[in-house]
């Protein structure tokens, strides 16, 4: 994954900046992150969702609202309106720089700017929302006693979150001019809601509301015992693979693998947990990890569950293709793996194969197809070994002189 800065005009003059979360290759798609009220592109939430997008070759654009961040203007001057306003250019610039977003995903409060803010963008196919009001007037809690003073003085410091800010009444005023039930009712496009049930800023019924508003295809994810800010890695995580998963089916859909792509696996450390990684193989990405009683997550699978994965799907492949070739009547292969260390044998690791054969297959047949499985590609390379060569470098762009995706196939048909 890589990252670019990515600047552009808001609507009401100040420069906005923003980041690019971009997988290694050409993005299938692209997305638009609106971050919670008072936070930044930075948030940890927003950092996660944008890696985990870019993972399935969706481009991401996390950017900060006026005043907030690196954003230029006064957040004193903001309001909703500004904000959705900030929303739709984001996403013209982002069109006009040819990554027209057709995902578009908030968080609480950035996440009523994106359902106010889709109308008025075409491209955007899908729309998710993390916590977010139904009525913006919701946010107008989170002022507590300083609201009074705000509203009586026009203008007043208050704490949002623990942090000050300088806020105008302008802000309070425009949160009237929202009638955000009737804007999601006319959406017309795929909605996910990711709320949590114990939220104690937004409340749950928040989604319930915008989730019967709606029209389908619309679809509510729980997120459990998260916070409002998704400040725990794990919920994070867990939210931004619910929005990869769901978007699949909207944008970014990969292309079939080719032959002729790449054939190399890039694993990248995720940042949650001591072990979790992020496996991008085949066009796909997956979690591997550790189990929990060793000091993992138990998110997926262990290194050397993989290493027996390979074995386990190169055998079923070779013994499929060679009973295809013999037009033997082989209905379905399963082949369980285990690995395990043996204290006195050479070598010291060792691999346990079983293979289940169904189909009308004589003795002889069933006895053939066990030994070609002794000869598939994997095999051969765990028993005869391999060599690995390795570098340190800044950043990965691509490994040169690995085969193509098409090698193993050919490999099979060598016997």
């Amino acid at each position: 994954m890589r990252n670019e800065q990515f600047e552009f005009q808001g609507e009401q003059g100040a420069r906005l900046v923003g980041k690019l979360d971009l997988p290694d290759g050409p993005p299938d798609s692209y997305a638009l992150f609106a971050h919670c009220f008072t936070c930044t592109k930075e948030s940890l939430a927003a950092v996660r969702i944008g890696r985990a997008l870019a993972g399935m070759r969706i481009g991401v654009l996390r950017f900060d609202f006026t005043g907030l961040g690196q954003s230029g203007g006064e957040f004193a001057d903001s309001t909703f309106s500004g904000s959705v306003q900030d929303v739709v250019a984001a996403a013209r610039a982002m069109r006009d720089a040819g990554m027209e977003p057709a995902l578009l995903i908030g968080h609480s409060l950035g996440g009523a700017a994106v359902l106010a803010a889709a109308g008025d963008l075409p491209g955007v196919k899908a729309v998710a929302t993390i916590g977010a009001p139904c009525d913006v007037q919701h946010v107008k809690r989170l002022f507590g006693d300083d609201l009074r003073t705000l509203m009586e003085q026009g203008e007043a410091d208050v704490k949002l979150g623990g942090r000050p800010f300088k806020m105008r009444r302008s802000f309070i005023d425009d949160l009237g001019a929202h009638d955000q039930a009737e804007r999601i009712g006319g959406l017309r496009r795929a909605l996910l809601v990711l709320h949590a049930p114990t939220d104690q800023t937004v409340d749950i019924d928040n989604a319930a509301q915008i989730f019967l508003a709606a029209r389908h295809p619309k679809s509510f994810v729980s997120l459990d015992d998260a916070n409002h800010l998704l400040t725990r890695p794990e919920d994070a995580a867990y939210a931004a693979e619910v929005i990869t998963a769901w978007a699949s089916r909207y944008v970014g859909k990969p292309p079939l693998r080719s032959a002729s792509q790449p054939g190399e696996v890039v694993v990248e450390e995720t940042g949650v947990g001591d072990f979790q990684v992020e496996v991008t193989a085949g066009g796909v990405h997956f979690l591997a990890d550790e189990p929990v009683d060793v000091g993992g997550l138990g998110s997926g699978p262990t290194p050397y569950d993989l290493l027996c994965a390979g074995l386990g799907t190169c055998t079923a492949m070779t013994v499929r293709m060679y009973a295809r070739h013999k037009g033997w009547p082989l209905r379905r292969v399963r082949v369980s793996v285990g690995h395990a260390k043996t204290k006195g044998q050479e070598p010291l690791d060792g691999f346990v194969r079983e293979i289940a054969l169904e189909g009308d297959l004589t003795d002889d047949q069933r006895l053939r197809l066990i030994e070609i499985a002794e000869h598939c590609p994997v095999h051969r390379s765990l028993v005869k070994g391999a060599r690995v060569n390795t570098r340190g470098v800044g950043e990965i762009h691509g490994l040169a002189g690995v085969e193509t995706a098409g090698r193993h196939a050919q490999d099979m048909t060598m016997e």
